[in-house]
């Protein structure tokens, strides 16, 4: 498909400015088809595509934009779509992060970056996802329940709340909300709405929210800034800003020639630019940052907030539903029954005496009578323990059912709880009665589209 894009003539003219003679081959490029990159989860599907994205290494650029909706393996968290130019933050995490840290992703919504962290840290480490929109916030909770991570927490706040946790992050990530014009051939409602006075309020608004986030980063801790636009203000302006408001010292990041990334455009500052005419992607700045000053421990954390825990624990038998039950703390929860990793059981406590908490580590399913009805978080984690259910493997059309959340009929199956298959990756549970099976996939999570192909969807 070709698009034709009509630029604001202000914004041409700006354009212009920065890029000199590249302007024509940048309006070409936005003309041009739309890149698709997905990012594969090696915890759940390990395979190599053709054409990987040099600087993520389970990045991978498709030939076209196929019909993810209706691909079991999407829902079942074996990859995530997301644009390959915003998958550079790998990069810094490689060359500056290492061992046990806590890190905040502040507007992590639909979860690109926040799935893509979770793949990078290791068990021991924290990561807490945040969305200040509360209907974004339950999109993000669901991606990063698909991904399957246990050392997972996400946040509903907004930042200056967030900012109570003092000194408590090592890394921040700030993919700031921003005037989007990285987005103009994805979203023309972005065009629509660009103006010289949202560019404004777009800076005024993203330095509001480092200041207000910047007392939970530690003393020598990361802050990695990042937005979709191209324009000074929002960009280097706000790194220099930074810099001299709050101290921070601009590290930068290796990034190889050939990988087309343009620099900053301010003098003595390290900064990352991709443009659609030189890299196979949208538009996108990055820059990392360090805050200054002694690294410091706090000692601000509150008595209050523990979790109240049933007088009867949870039985061994529902336990070793996931995989090294040993390291992990059990516990109910709204008349849920969780699971989060024990190494990290005090600082979700701490978090929750602050932030208002969407979900968190492994939801394992709730009791009705006697009964315990498994939780499609379980079905989808990286340490469900398969081997203690009964298993049922299905075919493509028979996920596409299961997952519009229709009743299904399994052959030749004991009743009970039976946890579905595909491709031997786990789609979720279903309760199988004898006539029907009843469908345990989320009601919110279902495909809701009718439009369903002929042929099967397979993309990796």
């Amino acid at each position: 498909m070709q698009y034709n894009v009509n630029l604001p003539p202000e914004f041409s003219d700006r354009m212009r400015l920065l890029l000199g003679d590249d302007f024509d081959k940048f309006v070409a490029s936005l003309n041009k088809e739309l890149p698709v990159s997905i990012r594969l989860n090696g915890n759940k599907f390990n395979t190599e595509l053709s054409e990987n994205i040099p600087w993520c290494a389970d990045g991978y650029y498709l030939d076209k934009r196929p019909q993810f909706t209706f691909d079991p393996l999407f829902h079942a968290g074996c990859y995530y779509v997301q644009e390959a130019s915003s998958m550079f933050i790998e990069q810094a995490i490689n060359q500056y992060v290492d061992g046990k840290i806590k890190i905040l992703d502040l507007c992590a919504a639909p979860g690109g970056k926040s799935t893509l962290l979770a793949s990078l840290i290791d068990k021991d480490s924290l990561l807490v996802s945040n969305e200040v929109v509360r209907s974004r916030a339950n999109i993000l909770a669901e991606n990063i329940t698909k991904w399957g991570q246990a050392n997972t927490v996400v946040t509903n706040n907004d930042p200056s709340q967030i900012g109570k946790l003092e000194a408590f992050f090592d890394v921040v990530v700030v993919d700031a909300p921003c005037s989007g014009e990285g987005m103009f051939r994805k979203d023309e409602g972005a065009i629509s709405e660009w103006s010289l006075d949202n560019v404004k309020l777009c800076k005024e608004r993203q330095q509001r929210i480092l200041a207000d986030i910047w007392p939970t980063l530690k003393s020598g801790g990361l802050l990695l800034y990042s937005t979709c636009t191209y324009n000074l203000e929002e960009n280097e302006e706000n790194i220099l800003w930074m810099r001299d408001e709050l101290g921070a010292e601009v590290l930068p990041v290796e990034a190889k020639e050939e990988w087309g990334i343009s620099p900053s455009f301010a003098e003595g500052i390290p900064a990352y630019r991709f443009f659609p005419h030189k890299t196979k992607g949208e538009g996108f700045f990055f820059a990392l940052l360090r805050k200054g000053g002694e690294e410091i421990h706090t000692n601000n954390r509150r008595k209050t907030g523990k979790v109240q825990k049933n007088k009867s624990d949870l039985s061994i038998e529902y336990k070793s539903y996931i995989e090294g039950e040993e390291d992990f703390t059990f516990y109910n929860k709204r008349e849920s029954w969780h699971a989060f990793p024990s190494v990290l059981y005090d600082d979700l406590n701490h978090i929750r005496t602050y932030l208002h908490i969407i979900s968190e580590g492994i939801c394992l399913g709730e009791f009705k009578g006697k009964d315990f009805i498994p939780n499609q978080s379980l079905a989808l984690s990286n340490v469900l323990n398969k081997d203690v259910f009964t298993t049922y493997e299905v075919d493509w059309q028979t996920a596409i059912s299961y997952l519009r959340k229709e009743a299904l009929v399994l052959d030749d199956q004991p009743k009970g709880y039976i946890l579905l298959t595909y491709r031997d990756v786990p789609l979720g549970f279903v309760k199988n009665i004898g006539n029907r099976a009843n469908n345990l996939y989320p009601q919110e999570w279902r495909i809701r589209s009718t439009n369903i192909p002929q042929e099967k969807v397979r993309i990796i």
